[in-house]
């Protein structure tokens, strides 16, 4: 063991020198780092109560003063900085510059110099039970190595969290009653020990150590630590914006939080704009596509261009890992090259496809000898890493990457499976950052730089569109191959680091119609939840019926295969149901001895998708399902597996005898792929490319002229003309550099200049403070205003199209410095409110005026990037069993009223019915629904009724919409009273009835689901 350290402590001090060597002027701390122990009670208990209580009232929020102002007096989302403010002051205060070693453990996640510890929950646990020396048999021992169960006694309220758990057990033996007394940089370099150790006999004795020297509560927020899953109620851009402006912006090119810590541990030091875009091999956070809109229509119209462009390109979404290539000529490397992969979550996969095109491992790059064009030094390539069969010449699912990257290492130039990167944009080139260059400029260079290899390497493709049937159209095909969607992008977007952006939208499947049918299956197994459901089962097992004679072990009429996991849909009533007519009939899988006579799972030993209780079909019970598609699995032993299914209801009429068997469920789906093949689609002339245009300077493959100017495609007039500018910097917000100002003045007919004396009557720009910018306001004589000032004289024209052009006065968040003279003009452009007497006001502005207006002083809009955070896996997590949040119970839905029409309701309302409606109404207006006024309305999902509805009323709504493809659901009220009580979307159909049914639907429903 002290070899092994002394091992370390060599490496630790190479690789410190290294760094002296590449951060030259490095931040250093005057003073030790503070202890452990400061974290968790200055910074994490603090954030996790702000994020227990709920919000006060709206005229209590105020903006966030300095650190004497009662906290009472902020809202959630400014107590949380004042507590992160607060600590990162104190560090600056006590310990210096050099934040880095509390960064490391505030976000462990994001910290990606210290490598993966290969412990998850069960090692973790078994090695508490050894440490604190307990039986693995008592209650305690049972609890920790068990901790999804629920647990006994006092334990039971900790189950699904594992440091909760681990907490309850360390607190009852502890080493320490106390805090300890290790400092943040001696836990650092432990964990960077246990980082390294691979094998138990090394972890065990420093996770001893821990145990010796913390407290529980320290030990609790360390486990935390380790399992990367700190969850204190603020988000990495919270931390990133209170250290500096910039740390985002640095954090999405580089993902390193090492140099987001040491290059800007100054506050008043900016970024240039030369150190705001990519670099060869340093990982980027990548663009990502936007949520998926509540219409075709509003999401084409956001493709549009300002110049009467309509075109916008429709790629195929594929079912991979998103992956950026980095590659650089290299001489001294063997074949030339040298190569580094990095996964969207800036995991580096260069083990798993190759550094060089011999590296023996490089189930990749060893086919890449020819892959580029001659003249290319070097680029950056983003795209998705897929998995081939080459013998089906088709794709396989996502979870099978990984295996056919080893197989391919093992046997290169197989006929299987193998990866395929399939690449979609290109960021660098020659030393260039393309990320300012339009989407079609940026296709149009990689079609020339890349030299595709069949089934290995290749361009992903595109069809250019201008409507909404092409959409259609196309993602009908899509459904037939069983992908994942489409993905629409605008050709004349820039690439947005890592934002979601409507340049990119996500179409899928499961949204563009009615999708998804009924189907009766089997409960053959359970999964705990964690959280809130923790203890119970919370997500169920579902299988296939096998007839006599199908098993492949025999004939056995009870035996069912699996098929899918269901864990949305669920009522607390729901699981209390199943809990009562399968109580004591649940038996613990055991996995050396798995209950193959009844129960066949898939992958054999590997034991895919083992539950953790399992139940004989004779003594379960059998759900209703409604999925989104049917699409192929190798995780289930049927073969094929549910895409979002959905629970609807418990068939207690139905016994497993007469649920869906494995032969009923295939001679359906043929029956469904032969009615296709019957129906005519009328797709052919939305296939045919259009012309496409050429740009007016395309990219070079090599050399670029330093000299080009960038060519910014962005709206032209003349709302500039005669006006001289002096552009200093780049613009923050939105994010425009220098060059595309510029681009933008001159395409508006103004003219611009390097210094402020060139031209008469010259206007100043700037957004932050630079030497010439800090002269400038030094001087006291010249105005500076920002960059925002020209983005919204170039908008409000575009607005007032046909109308005389018309510049915006001067308002004060347009300066960046004001003379004397100039405050009071600049004032007057705004009434008591801060509405501009000019301006349109955007729909922000306008939230932030009338929370003025109502003496509301506090931001009361949930911010946008904790909104992107929850959307972006929310519909993953809900089918893993969590609950929906309220406010999201109804996204993507579009509500009509009946009563909005004289002729659906003969009388009006009674008051308490009337009241009842009204309050459903704004329920549903909270939780994200649409609402529309109008029958007409075609993106209406859902038609509300009251409880006094006649049934000529209903027959007047089923007459209405009889015509429409897409057929709304006609619900009662009690529908969203009873989704928003269970938080989340119960079936319309289930009993009682909550839904009147329009009419029944067409053949082409169950061929969505099946093909």
């Amino acid at each position: 063991m002290d070899s092994d350290v002394k091992m370390h402590d060599a490496g630790m001090a190479g690789e410190e020198s290294d760094l002296d060597e590449k951060y030259p002027n490095r931040p250093q701390n005057k003073s030790p780092t503070l202890p452990f122990h400061d974290l968790f009670q200055t910074l994490f208990r603090p954030l996790s109560e702000i994020k227990k209580k709920p919000a006060g009232p709206p005229g209590n929020r105020r903006k966030a003063g300095p650190h004497g102002q009662s906290a009472a007096n902020l809202n959630p989302f400014e107590k949380r900085r004042d507590v992160i403010d607060r600590f990162i002051s104190r560090w600056r205060k006590e310990v210096g510059d050099d934040i880095y070693p509390a960064f490391r453990l505030i976000l462990p996640d994001k910290d990606r110099d210290r490598a993966m510890y290969g412990m998850k929950e069960k090692i973790i646990g078994k090695m508490l039970v050894k440490i604190m020396k307990i039986d693995k048999n008592s209650e305690d021992g049972f609890n920790l190595l068990n901790w999804k169960l629920p647990g006994q006694a006092a334990t039971t309220s900790m189950a699904g969290d594992f440091a909760g758990r681990c907490y309850d057990v360390l607190s009852k033996r502890p080493m320490r009653t106390e805090v300890g007394d290790m400092l943040i940089e001696e836990v650092n370099e432990k964990l960077d020990r246990l980082s390294t150790a691979s094998k138990e006999e090394q972890q065990l004795p420093i996770l001893a150590e821990f145990y010796r020297r913390m407290n529980p509560e320290e030990l609790m927020w360390l486990i935390r630590i380790i399992l990367r899953q700190m969850k204190v109620g603020a988000t990495e851009r919270t931390f990133f914006d209170v250290w500096h402006p910039d740390a985002e912006s640095l954090y999405s090119i580089s993902s390193s939080l090492r140099r987001v810590c040491w290059e800007l541990h100054d506050p008043n030091v900016r970024l240039d704009a030369e150190d705001r875009g990519v670099s060869l091999m340093q990982c980027f956070q990548p663009q990502l596509a936007q949520f998926q809109m509540q219409s075709l229509d509003r999401m084409i119209g956001r493709m549009g261009s300002t110049e009467g462009d309509p075109v916008f390109w429709i790629e195929e979404k594929l079912d991979g890992e998103r992956m950026q290539l980095h590659m650089i000529s290299d001489p001294s490397a063997p074949g030339g090259r040298r190569f580094r992969f990095w996964s969207r979550k800036a995991k580096d996969y260069t083990y798993l496809y190759g550094n060089g095109i011999y590296d023996e491992a490089g189930s990749l790059t060893r086919h890449l000898k020819d892959a580029f064009a001659d003249g290319v030094d070097n680029l950056i390539l983003d795209g998705e890493m897929i998995t081939w069969n080459a013998e089906q010449d088709a794709p396989e699912p996502f979870g099978t990457l990984k295996t056919a990257a080893l197989s391919e290492q093992r046997n290169p130039f197989q006929q299987g499976i193998h990866p395929l990167l399939r690449v979609f944009d290109i960021l660098y080139l020659n030393g260039r950052d393309l990320t300012r260059y339009t989407l079609r400029d940026r296709r149009n260079a990689l079609q020339k730089v890349i030299k595709p290899v069949h089934r290995r390497f290749e361009v992903h493709s595109y069809e250019e569109a201008t409507t909404k049937e092409e959409v259609e159209a196309t993602l009908r095909r899509a459904v037939a191959e069983a992908s994942e969607g489409l993905v629409l992008k605008n050709p004349r977007s820039p690439y947005r680091l890592n934002e979601r952006h409507d340049d990119w939208m996500k179409v899928k499947p499961e949204y563009m119609t009615e999708f998804g049918e009924n189907l009766d299956l089997i409960v053959i197994g359970g999964y705990y939840g964690s959280g809130h459901r923790g203890g119970n089962l919370s997500s169920f097992l579902c299988g296939l019926r096998i007839d006599e004679g199908q098993s492949s072990q025999g004939s056995n009429p009870t035996k069912c295969y699996s098929f899918c996991k269901v864990g949305g849909g669920f009522t607390a009533a729901d699981y209390a149901n199943i809990r009562h007519h399968t109580d004591g009939k649940w038996i613990e899988w055991n996995s050396k001895k798995p209950p193959t006579t009844y129960i066949e799972l898939a992958g054999g030993d590997a034991q895919y998708e083992k539950p953790d209780m399992w139940i004989r079909p004779e003594n379960s019970v059998v759900v209703c399902v409604k999925a989104a598609s049917v699409s192929v699995s190798d995780q289930f032993r049927v073969g094929l597996t549910l895409r979002f299914p959905r629970f609807k209801r418990l068939r207690m009429d139905k016994d497993w005898k007469s649920a869906l068997s494995l032969q009923e469920f295939l001679d359906l789906k043929s029956k469904v792929e032969q009615e296709h093949q019957e129906k005519e689609f009328n797709v052919e002339n939305f296939r045919k490319k259009r012309i496409k245009k050429t740009t007016k300077k395309p990219l070079a493959i090599a050399g670029y002229d330093e000299s080009d100017e960038v060519q910014y495609a962005g709206p032209s007039g003349h709302i500039f003309d005669g006006l001289n500018f002096f552009i200093l910097t780049d613009s923050n917000t939105p994010k425009k550099s220098k060059a595309e100002l510029e681009s933008l003045v001159k395409a508006n007919g103004g003219k611009f200049f390097q210094t402020n004396n060139a031209a008469p009557d010259t206007i100043c720009i700037a957004d932050r403070r630079t030497v010439k910018a800090a002269s400038l306001q030094k001087s006291g004589e010249v105005d500076i205003i920002r960059p925002s000032w020209i983005l919204d004289c170039i908008k409000q024209s575009e607005v007032d199209a046909g109308l005389p052009d018309f510049l915006l006065p001067l308002e004060p968040r347009h300066m960046f410095f004001t003379t004397k003279d100039k405050e009071e003009i600049v004032a007057g452009s705004l009434d008591q409110f801060n509405d501009s007497y000019t301006r349109n006001t955007s729909i922000d502005e306008l939230r932030t005026l009338l929370d003025q207006m109502a003496n509301e002083k506090g931001n009361s809009s949930c911010s946008p990037e904790a909104i992107n955070k929850v959307s972006e896996r929310i519909q993953e997590k809900v089918d893993s069993g969590w609950t929906m949040p309220c406010g999201w119970v109804f996204k993507g839905l579009t509500f009509y009223f009946a009563e909005n029409e004289g002729d659906a309701a003969s009388e009006s309302p009674e008051p308490k019915q009337a009241h009842r409606i009204h309050l459903a109404r704004n329920t549903a207006i909270f939780a994200s629904a649409s609402i529309v006024s109008s029958l007409k309305d075609k993106s209406i999902t859902h038609i509300v009724v009251g409880p006094d509805t006649t049934a000529s009323e209903i027959s007047k709504l089923r007459k209405t919409i009889s015509t429409r493809q897409k057929l709304p659901h006609i619900v009662m009220v009690n529908w969203i009273e009873e989704s928003w009580n269970e938080k989340t979307l119960l079936d319309e159909e289930r009993k009682p009835p909550l839904a009147i049914n329009a009419s029944k639907l067409s053949s082409l429903m169950w061929f969505n689901l099946l093909v």
